[in-house]
């Protein structure tokens, strides 16, 4: 079954990774797609409103005669991460009280 993943979502497992280490775009897709189902054509995207948002920072780094694109997360970044885990922790809690037959009704 594959359950739909929201913008904010994806908008926070990307924060969270980057929260871990600087990374480029591909190297994110790869790590994402170890969780969820998720395209090269879905992440570029949401990389690009991060960015355009102040969430996170690009720089260029040589690899192989070529420039890589790494993406870093911005202190605004790590603010909205915050918000997304919160409010995904609540969320979560309340779908676990269903699941497992519990109400707080």
């Amino acid at each position: 079954m594959k359950i739909p993943v929201s913008a904010d979502l994806l908008d926070g497992l990307v924060l969270a990774l980057l929260n871990q280490q600087d990374n480029y775009g591909y190297a994110i897709t790869q790590a994402m797609q170890a969780a969820i189902p998720v395209s090269e054509s879905t992440l570029y995207p949401v990389l690009r409103r991060l960015k355009k948002d102040g969430l996170v920072t690009t720089y260029d780094q040589p690899y192989q005669g070529r420039n890589r694109r790494y993406y870093q997360i911005t202190d605004l970044g790590k603010t909205r991460l915050t918000v997304i885990t919160e409010e995904w922790n609540h969320y979560k809690q309340q779908l676990d009280r269903i699941f497992k037959g519990g109400s707080d009704r």
